[in-house]
């Protein structure tokens, strides 16, 4: 399995009920908490997406997307609140908060039932637009949203068509087993972004998906997904990707953002956070699952990097 597909597959996304709006502008909605990662789709017309609050880590306030029709949007729902608009300066006429939606004083209604999912007025000059969203599980899917800014757009062109066609058709029906084949069609729409979003020039490390491509970096990499529990180590690495230790060790850090043994750190501890919640094993048996003999020195490297020890982890209540 490759690395972004043993992710996903970790990661087990879950989504609510797929949306279409066919809404003739001015429009605009806002989503007051947003699940972990939404996905928008713009099939015809233009559409915006903006950040209400300042997402941490960003160095000012994020401008509005602007989407264009076949572009699809990403936005991380750690980074707050957003507006889903024709354009940025359409004022909220929809709140949508606790899964309800309320009209905002003084504001037409934005929309009615059109179909099955399909809500607007569906008037020529429409904007048409798709709306997911996902949940995702454990310390594999913080792990993945981490690696997504708080908002990504890409461009159309980036191989989605064909299955954002099928998903506007599929959303209107009614059919035995609908809800799977939307599912199903969402999933291959967010795989599709994320590994176009990942290449893209430009795009900032670390990120690994990227890194795949870049020769003995790629291999390095898959090679520690492959097996995690191994005792490696910077040489044996370097030696299996055919490179010099020291020349291996400054390529990976320039590629990923860190060095191999920190990164291979990082994935073990995602692994064994799940581990810990999701199965019964002892704190032993989940750190020899990853690479400790020690379950100690493995307790120790858990406490640095998730801030409680082992055990305290496992006690933490479901989200």
């Amino acid at each position: 399995m490759d690395v972004l597909s043993d992710l996903l597959h970790r990661a087990r996304p879950r989504h609510s009920r797929v949306h279409q709006l066919i809404q003739r502008p001015p429009w605009s909605m806002a989503f007051a908490d947003p699940p972990p990662l939404t996905v928008v789709a713009a099939l015809d017309g233009p559409a915006s997406v903006r950040l209400t609050g300042h997402p941490s880590g960003a160095p000012a306030p994020l401008a509005p997307a602007l989407l264009a029709p076949g572009d699809v949007a990403l936005v991380r729902g750690s980074a707050g609140p957003y507006v889903l608009a024709d354009r940025p300066g359409t004022a909220p006429q929809v709140l949508i908060r606790g899964g309800t939606k309320q009209v905002v004083d003084g504001a037409p209604g934005v929309e009615r039932s059109l179909a099955p999912r399909t809500y607007g007025d569906g008037l020529p000059g429409a904007t048409t637009l798709l709306h997911g969203a996902y949940r995702f599980h454990g310390a594999a899917g913080a792990h993945l949203l981490g690696l997504l800014p708080p908002l990504a757009v890409l461009p159309a062109g980036g191989g989605t068509e064909a299955a954002l066609r099928l998903l506007a058709t599929e959303t209107a029906r009614q059919d035995p087993g609908q809800e799977a084949v939307l599912n199903r069609l969402l999933d291959l729409v967010l795989v599709i972004a994320l590994r176009a979003w990942s290449i893209r020039p430009g795009t900032e490390p670390p990120c690994w998906n990227a890194a795949l491509g870049v020769p003995a970096v790629g291999e390095a990499i898959r090679l520690l997904h492959a097996d995690p529990a191994r005792r490696w180590t910077v040489a044996e690495l370097a030696a299996r990707v055919g490179r010099s230790r020291t020349a291996f060790a400054a390529q990976f850090t320039r590629a990923v953002g860190e060095p191999p043994l920190a990164y291979l750190t990082a994935w073990r501890m995602v692994l064994a956070a799940d581990l810990l919640r999701d199965t019964d094993a002892t704190v032993a048996a989940v750190a020899r699952q990853v690479g400790y003999r020690d379950a100690f020195a493995f307790s120790t490297a858990f406490k640095r990097t998730r801030g409680l020890t082992p055990s305290a982890w496992r006690d933490l209540p479901d989200d």
